[in-house]
Protein backbone atom coordinates (compact mmCIF):
# COMPACT_ATOMS: atom_id res chain seq x y z
CA UNK A 1 0.00 0.00 0.00
CA UNK A 2 1.42 3.43 -0.89
CA UNK A 3 2.67 5.25 2.20
CA UNK A 4 2.63 8.89 3.19
CA UNK A 5 5.54 9.99 1.01
CA UNK A 6 4.01 8.45 -2.14
CA UNK A 7 0.61 9.97 -1.39
CA UNK A 8 2.24 13.36 -0.74
CA UNK A 9 3.89 13.26 -4.18
CA UNK A 10 0.60 12.18 -5.75
CA UNK A 11 -1.25 15.12 -4.23
CA UNK A 12 1.47 17.57 -5.26
CA UNK A 13 1.40 16.30 -8.86
CA UNK A 14 -2.39 16.66 -8.98
CA UNK A 15 -2.21 20.11 -7.42
CA UNK A 16 0.30 21.33 -10.01
CA UNK A 17 -1.90 20.06 -12.84
CA UNK A 18 -5.35 21.09 -11.58
CA UNK A 19 -5.17 23.91 -9.03
CA UNK A 20 -6.57 27.21 -10.27
CA UNK A 21 -8.05 25.62 -13.40
CA UNK A 22 -11.66 25.04 -14.43
CA UNK A 23 -12.86 21.49 -14.87
CA UNK A 24 -13.95 20.75 -18.42
CA UNK A 25 -14.51 17.05 -17.72
CA UNK A 26 -15.89 15.27 -14.67
CA UNK A 27 -16.46 11.52 -14.71
CA UNK A 28 -16.76 9.76 -11.35
CA UNK A 29 -17.20 6.04 -11.96
CA UNK A 30 -18.30 5.19 -8.46
CA UNK A 31 -21.84 3.94 -7.72
CA UNK A 32 -22.73 6.65 -5.20
CA UNK A 33 -21.21 9.43 -7.36
CA UNK A 34 -22.17 8.37 -10.87
CA UNK A 35 -24.55 11.31 -11.41
CA UNK A 36 -22.25 14.01 -9.99
CA UNK A 37 -21.12 16.66 -12.47
CA UNK A 38 -18.33 19.02 -11.41
CA UNK A 39 -17.65 20.61 -14.79
CA UNK A 40 -17.42 24.37 -14.77
CA UNK A 41 -16.02 24.48 -11.27
CA UNK A 42 -12.49 25.55 -10.38
CA UNK A 43 -10.12 23.26 -8.51
CA UNK A 44 -8.95 25.12 -5.40
CA UNK A 45 -6.12 22.70 -4.63
CA UNK A 46 -5.10 19.15 -3.84
CA UNK A 47 -3.50 18.09 -0.54
CA UNK A 48 -2.61 14.86 1.20
CA UNK A 49 -3.66 13.84 4.69
CA UNK A 50 -1.63 10.81 5.67
CA UNK A 51 -2.58 8.22 3.06
CA UNK A 52 -5.63 10.19 1.87
CA UNK A 53 -5.90 12.60 -1.09
CA UNK A 54 -8.23 15.60 -0.81
CA UNK A 55 -9.14 17.45 -4.02
CA UNK A 56 -10.88 20.69 -3.07
CA UNK A 57 -13.28 22.18 -5.60
CA UNK A 58 -14.82 25.63 -5.49
CA UNK A 59 -18.53 26.36 -5.08
CA UNK A 60 -20.68 26.00 -8.16
CA UNK A 61 -23.30 28.25 -9.72
CA UNK A 62 -26.66 28.54 -8.00
CA UNK A 63 -29.30 25.97 -8.93
CA UNK A 64 -32.90 27.08 -8.39
CA UNK A 65 -31.57 30.00 -6.39
CA UNK A 66 -29.50 27.80 -4.05
CA UNK A 67 -25.69 28.13 -4.34
CA UNK A 68 -23.79 24.88 -4.81
CA UNK A 69 -21.29 24.59 -1.92
CA UNK A 70 -17.58 23.96 -2.21
CA UNK A 71 -16.86 20.25 -2.15
CA UNK A 72 -13.94 17.90 -1.54
CA UNK A 73 -13.32 14.74 -3.53
CA UNK A 74 -11.66 12.30 -1.13
CA UNK A 75 -9.74 9.31 -2.43
CA UNK A 76 -7.63 6.54 -0.92
CA UNK A 77 -5.29 4.43 -3.03
CA UNK A 78 -5.50 1.27 -0.91
CA UNK A 79 -3.27 -1.47 -2.39
CA UNK A 80 -3.49 -0.93 -6.16
CA UNK A 81 -4.79 2.59 -6.66
CA UNK A 82 -3.02 5.47 -8.37
CA UNK A 83 -3.64 8.93 -9.76
CA UNK A 84 -1.77 9.88 -12.91
CA UNK A 85 -1.76 13.00 -15.05
CA UNK A 86 -1.83 13.15 -18.84
CA UNK A 87 -2.13 15.87 -21.46
CA UNK A 88 -5.80 16.43 -22.20
CA UNK A 89 -6.72 14.69 -25.44
CA UNK A 90 -3.67 12.41 -25.46
CA UNK A 91 -4.87 9.26 -27.27
CA UNK A 92 -2.34 7.14 -25.38
CA UNK A 93 -3.93 7.90 -22.01
CA UNK A 94 -6.54 6.37 -19.73
CA UNK A 95 -4.77 2.99 -19.29
CA UNK A 96 -7.32 0.16 -19.00
CA UNK A 97 -10.79 1.67 -19.06
CA UNK A 98 -12.05 -1.02 -16.69
CA UNK A 99 -9.75 0.27 -13.95
CA UNK A 100 -10.65 3.97 -14.23
CA UNK A 101 -12.60 5.22 -11.23
CA UNK A 102 -12.38 9.00 -11.68
CA UNK A 103 -11.52 11.52 -14.39
CA UNK A 104 -10.99 15.23 -13.72
CA UNK A 105 -10.02 17.16 -16.80
CA UNK A 106 -9.05 20.75 -17.62
CA UNK A 107 -8.10 22.27 -20.96
CA UNK A 108 -4.42 21.46 -20.36
CA UNK A 109 -4.30 18.41 -18.09
CA UNK A 110 -6.43 15.43 -17.16
CA UNK A 111 -6.11 13.52 -13.89
CA UNK A 112 -7.18 9.87 -13.94
CA UNK A 113 -7.83 7.86 -10.79
CA UNK A 114 -7.07 4.20 -11.51
CA UNK A 115 -8.25 1.33 -9.27
CA UNK A 116 -8.88 3.68 -6.37
CA UNK A 117 -9.81 1.98 -3.12
CA UNK A 118 -12.11 4.74 -1.85
CA UNK A 119 -13.90 7.71 -3.41
CA UNK A 120 -16.17 10.09 -1.51
CA UNK A 121 -17.57 13.55 -2.12
CA UNK A 122 -18.44 15.81 0.79
CA UNK A 123 -18.86 19.52 1.29
CA UNK A 124 -15.47 20.95 2.18
CA UNK A 125 -16.64 21.97 5.65
CA UNK A 126 -17.22 18.25 6.37
CA UNK A 127 -13.72 17.01 5.51
CA UNK A 128 -13.10 16.18 9.15
CA UNK A 129 -15.73 13.45 8.95
CA UNK A 130 -13.37 11.56 6.63
CA UNK A 131 -9.91 12.41 7.99
CA UNK A 132 -10.54 13.94 11.40
CA UNK A 133 -9.71 10.65 13.13
CA UNK A 134 -6.12 10.71 11.84
CA UNK A 135 -3.14 11.35 14.07
CA UNK A 136 -0.54 14.02 13.25
CA UNK A 137 0.29 13.95 9.54
CA UNK A 138 4.01 13.26 9.21
CA UNK A 139 4.21 15.34 6.02
CA UNK A 140 1.45 17.83 6.72
CA UNK A 141 1.88 21.56 7.39
CA UNK A 142 0.50 21.06 10.89
CA UNK A 143 2.95 18.31 11.88
CA UNK A 144 2.98 18.14 15.69
CA UNK A 145 5.77 15.90 17.06
CA UNK A 146 4.71 16.40 20.67
CA UNK A 147 1.17 15.19 19.95
CA UNK A 148 2.58 12.30 17.91
CA UNK A 149 4.72 11.24 20.85
CA UNK A 150 1.80 11.52 23.24
CA UNK A 151 -0.35 9.28 21.05
CA UNK A 152 2.45 6.77 20.58
CA UNK A 153 2.94 6.18 24.32
CA UNK A 154 -0.77 6.30 25.16
CA UNK A 155 -0.78 2.48 25.33
CA UNK A 156 2.74 1.52 26.51
CA UNK A 157 2.01 -2.21 26.32
CA UNK A 158 1.02 -2.11 22.66
CA UNK A 159 3.32 -3.64 20.04
CA UNK A 160 5.47 -0.89 18.55
CA UNK A 161 4.85 -2.02 14.98
CA UNK A 162 1.08 -2.07 15.47
CA UNK A 163 1.15 1.41 17.01
CA UNK A 164 3.12 2.78 14.07
CA UNK A 165 0.65 1.27 11.58
CA UNK A 166 -2.31 2.81 13.41
CA UNK A 167 -3.20 5.93 11.43
CA UNK A 168 -4.83 7.39 14.54
CA UNK A 169 -1.35 7.57 16.07
CA UNK A 170 0.76 8.73 13.11
CA UNK A 171 -0.75 9.41 9.70
CA UNK A 172 1.32 8.13 6.80
CA UNK A 173 3.28 5.12 8.09
CA UNK A 174 2.88 1.74 6.38
CA UNK A 175 4.73 -1.55 6.60
CA UNK A 176 7.85 -0.19 4.86
CA UNK A 177 8.55 2.67 7.25
CA UNK A 178 7.37 0.63 10.23
CA UNK A 179 9.99 -2.05 9.53
CA UNK A 180 12.75 0.45 8.80
CA UNK A 181 12.03 2.62 11.86
CA UNK A 182 12.03 -0.41 14.14
CA UNK A 183 15.30 -1.64 12.63
CA UNK A 184 16.98 1.73 13.14
CA UNK A 185 15.70 1.82 16.72
CA UNK A 186 17.12 -1.71 17.23
CA UNK A 187 13.73 -2.97 18.46
CA UNK A 188 11.61 -5.72 16.92
CA UNK A 189 8.16 -4.64 15.71
CA UNK A 190 6.64 -6.82 18.48
CA UNK A 191 8.43 -4.91 21.25
CA UNK A 192 6.11 -2.97 23.56
CA UNK A 193 6.06 0.78 23.03
CA UNK A 194 7.46 1.25 26.52
CA UNK A 195 10.81 -0.14 25.29
CA UNK A 196 11.39 3.00 23.20
CA UNK A 197 13.92 4.80 25.37
CA UNK A 198 13.66 8.27 23.78
CA UNK A 199 10.20 8.81 22.33
CA UNK A 200 11.01 12.32 21.07
CA UNK A 201 14.03 11.07 19.13
CA UNK A 202 12.09 8.09 17.76
CA UNK A 203 9.23 10.25 16.49
CA UNK A 204 11.80 12.56 14.89
CA UNK A 205 13.38 9.53 13.21
CA UNK A 206 10.08 8.38 11.70
CA UNK A 207 9.38 11.91 10.46
CA UNK A 208 12.83 12.21 8.93
CA UNK A 209 12.50 8.89 7.06
CA UNK A 210 9.37 10.06 5.24
CA UNK A 211 10.52 13.64 4.79
CA UNK A 212 13.80 12.79 3.05
CA UNK A 213 11.99 10.45 0.66
CA UNK A 214 9.00 12.59 -0.29
CA UNK A 215 10.82 14.20 -3.25
CA UNK A 216 12.12 10.98 -4.84
CA UNK A 217 10.56 7.83 -6.25
CA UNK A 218 12.94 5.40 -4.51
CA UNK A 219 12.46 4.93 -0.78
CA UNK A 220 15.94 4.93 0.78
CA UNK A 221 16.66 4.47 4.48
CA UNK A 222 20.31 3.35 4.36
CA UNK A 223 21.71 6.34 2.49
CA UNK A 224 22.92 3.95 -0.22
CA UNK A 225 21.15 4.48 -3.56
CA UNK A 226 22.42 1.23 -5.09
CA UNK A 227 19.72 -1.31 -5.96
CA UNK A 228 19.42 -3.94 -3.25
CA UNK A 229 21.06 -1.74 -0.62
CA UNK A 230 18.45 1.00 -0.26
CA UNK A 231 16.75 -0.30 2.88
CA UNK A 232 17.61 -2.50 5.85
CA UNK A 233 14.71 -4.85 6.56
CA UNK A 234 11.53 -4.45 4.54
CA UNK A 235 11.07 -7.11 1.82
CA UNK A 236 14.52 -8.57 2.60
CA UNK A 237 13.37 -11.83 4.21
CA UNK A 238 15.91 -14.57 3.57
CA UNK A 239 18.62 -12.09 2.56
CA UNK A 240 21.71 -11.09 4.55
CA UNK A 241 21.30 -8.15 6.91
CA UNK A 242 23.26 -5.18 5.58
CA UNK A 243 24.49 -4.40 9.08
CA UNK A 244 25.35 -7.75 10.76
CA UNK A 245 25.25 -10.27 7.91
CA UNK A 246 22.60 -12.41 9.62
CA UNK A 247 19.40 -13.45 7.89
CA UNK A 248 16.43 -11.08 7.80
CA UNK A 249 13.15 -12.74 8.82
CA UNK A 250 9.46 -11.98 8.26
CA UNK A 251 6.34 -12.75 10.28
CA UNK A 252 2.88 -11.30 10.76
CA UNK A 253 1.92 -8.55 13.17
CA UNK A 254 -1.53 -7.53 14.30
CA UNK A 255 -4.79 -9.39 14.66
CA UNK A 256 -6.59 -11.05 11.72
CA UNK A 257 -7.91 -9.81 9.37
CA UNK A 258 -5.82 -6.64 9.86
CA UNK A 259 -2.50 -8.45 10.30
CA UNK A 260 0.41 -7.22 8.19
CA UNK A 261 3.91 -8.39 7.29
CA UNK A 262 6.76 -7.27 9.52
CA UNK A 263 10.42 -7.75 8.60
CA UNK A 264 13.23 -7.77 11.16
CA UNK A 265 16.80 -8.88 11.82
CA UNK A 266 17.14 -11.23 14.82
CA UNK A 267 20.77 -10.18 15.24
CA UNK A 268 20.28 -6.41 15.21
CA UNK A 269 16.91 -5.97 16.89
CA UNK A 270 16.16 -6.88 20.49
CA UNK A 271 12.77 -7.68 21.95
CA UNK A 272 9.97 -10.20 21.39
CA UNK A 273 9.77 -11.93 18.01
CA UNK A 274 7.62 -14.76 16.66
CA UNK A 275 9.41 -18.08 16.62
CA UNK A 276 9.26 -20.23 13.53
CA UNK A 277 10.65 -23.52 12.30
CA UNK A 278 13.81 -21.87 11.00
CA UNK A 279 13.24 -22.84 7.40
CA UNK A 280 14.65 -20.49 4.73
CA UNK A 281 12.40 -17.58 3.80
CA UNK A 282 12.28 -15.88 0.44
CA UNK A 283 12.18 -12.15 -0.29
CA UNK A 284 8.79 -10.50 -0.56
CA UNK A 285 7.31 -11.01 -4.02
CA UNK A 286 8.96 -14.36 -4.66
CA UNK A 287 7.20 -17.69 -4.31
CA UNK A 288 6.69 -19.10 -0.84
CA UNK A 289 4.60 -18.02 2.13
CA UNK A 290 5.87 -16.11 5.18
CA UNK A 291 5.88 -17.81 8.54
CA UNK A 292 2.91 -16.88 10.71
CA UNK A 293 3.67 -18.60 14.01
CA UNK A 294 2.37 -16.70 17.03
CA UNK A 295 4.69 -18.02 19.76
CA UNK A 296 7.05 -15.41 21.17
CA UNK A 297 10.50 -15.39 22.66
CA UNK A 298 12.51 -12.44 23.91
CA UNK A 299 15.81 -11.37 22.39
CA UNK A 300 18.27 -9.58 24.66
Amino acid sequence: MPEGDVVWRTARRLDRALAGRELTESDLRWPSLATVDLTGREVVGVVSAGKHVLTRIAAGPAVDGTPEPAVTLHSHLRMEGSWYVEHTGDPRGRRSASGVRAVLGTREWTAVGHKLGMLDLVTTDRESELVGHLGPDLLGPGWDPAEAGRRLVEDPDRELGSALLDQRVLAGVGTFYMAEACFLARLTPWSPVRDVQDVTAFVALVHRLLDVNKERADQVTTGDLRRGRQNYAHARSGLPCLRCGGTVRVAMIGRPPQERTAFYCPGCQRGPAPTDDGRPQRPLGSSGRPQTARTYRTRK
